[in-house]
């Protein structure tokens, strides 16, 4: 009886905590296309506080990259999970996927220039603390935090998930602002050896803050629960590494962000 009403209050505790984190569509524009982004918010806290972008896997913004913000959010920060391909569109074949990725990719220009509109939603945000702003991404996601550091955002800290990633130039290395966490999967195929060697050899050149985690036996996509279904060799979930990239991450935020 004594452990059944334990039980009880300690949901009664905690219950109020989670139902504390609010959502709200978010529309925005750049370069003439719409944008719908997801913000999540614990509205039981006061004052402004840090500020954190959210970006999606290859598949567009889906429960998965919701589900982080709020994850964020019950932090105590202000998480803002952004639409990259317009209208909040996302599909479930890789094709597709691939397809809507390549399409960003192929003008950096405009990859870079959808992320700096996601990231002013949430800078402007009235509970946001402009001055500490993060961007965490996954896969795709992560490549774009990367390419918004090098674009010389006003970012505190960047950790990308299972991301490729792309070579900054120096001058592009120089302008990187955030200290760097690069969560990687030791036997991921997706991600050769040699982009992670570029990575780091351009930010270490450039004098940056550059933090690289790799976990042994990983694959792909480890920190998505059912990443299996996509019947992808090479993507697995791994709670291990899913768990030990996220303390990383929320280290990386205790450090730049203060909390």
């Amino acid at each position: 009886m004594r452990a059944v009403l334990a039980l009880t209050l300690t949901l009664v505790v905690a219950l109020p905590g989670f139902a504390a984190v609010q959502t709200k569509e978010v529309t925005y524009e750049f370069d003439g296309v719409q944008f719908k982004g997801q913000l999540a918010w614990d509205d039981a806290a006061t004052g402004k506080r840090p500020g954190v972008l959210v970006v999606h896997e290859w598949w567009g913004l889906d429960d998965y990259a919701k589900g982080r913000a709020k994850q964020i959010a019950g932090m105590g920060f202000v998480a803002f999970a952004c639409d990259m391909y317009g209208n909040a569109k996302h599909v479930d074949h890789p094709k597709d996927a691939g397809e809507m990725a390549t399409s960003v990719r192929k003008n950096v220009d405009v990859w870079r220039g959808r992320a700096k509109a996601a990231l002013k939603v949430l800078a402007d945000n009235v509970h946001v603390d402009a001055t500490k702003l993060a961007a965490i991404g996954y896969c795709f996601g992560g490549s774009t935090c990367l390419q918004l550091a090098y674009s010389g955002a006003d970012l505190k800290a960047v950790a990308t998930f299972h991301a490729a990633l792309p070579t900054p130039k120096p001058e592009e290395a120089k302008a990187v602002k955030a200290k760097v966490l690069v969560c990687h999967g030791a036997d991921d195929t997706f991600v050769p050896k040699e982009s992670l060697d570029k990575l780091q050899a351009a930010l270490k050149d450039a004098g940056k803050d550059l933090r690289v985690e790799s976990y042994p036996g990983t694959v792909h996509s480890f920190t998505v629960p059912g990443a299996d279904k996509h019947m992808i060799k090479g993507m697995a979930y791994n709670a291990d590494a899913d768990k030990k990239s996220w303390a990383s991450m929320q280290a990386l935020f205790g450090e730049t962000l203060g909390k």
